[in-house]
């Protein structure tokens, strides 16, 4: 049952390959549904926390990669949450992007959840975004990559 009044802060990151594709996982939601969705590599702000120091950490979790720089957010928003599993109901995330030389993410550091609601990791370019019926989140991503990178 999805907790109610209770908000959530994320941090989630763009992370490109030098070929201008990015890292997406498909991920189970938190929904009695069953749907899976793709979404970028990110996570729960722990308490003390800041936005930055949870997307370094949470890259590390998911990926393997420690990039301990990242800069400014280059996006950041408030949201409901539809999912009736959740543990909360509303959130507010920041996104950070990062180049790296694609790779293989490694699943080494992944908490017990992640290693039942991962289902698999992929590379997507823009085209490929903009042409699939795949579900993804945030539903603002294809417009988010665009704006990242410089050949658009």
């Amino acid at each position: 049952m999805k907790a109610v009044g209770v908000h959530r802060l994320t941090s989630r990151v763009l992370l490109f390959d030098r070929d201008d594709r990015i890292l997406l996982f498909l991920t189970t939601a938190p929904d009695s549904s069953g749907m899976a969705r793709w979404i970028t590599p990110g996570g729960g702000v722990d308490p003390g926390e800041s936005h930055h120091e949870a997307a370094v950490r949470e890259l590390f979790e998911e990926t393997g990669l420690r990039i301990d720089e990242l800069g400014a957010p280059v996006w950041a928003h408030d949201f409901d949450v539809e999912w009736d599993d959740a543990d909360h109901d509303t959130g507010h995330a920041e996104f950070y992007t990062a180049v790296v030389d694609a790779f293989d993410p490694s699943s080494e550091h992944w908490t017990d959840e992640e290693r039942i609601d991962v289902l698999a990791h992929r590379w997507w370019s823009l085209a490929e975004l903009i042409s699939t019926d795949e579900p993804f989140e945030p539903k603002e991503l294809v417009s988010l990559v665009r704006r990242q990178l410089p050949s658009c």
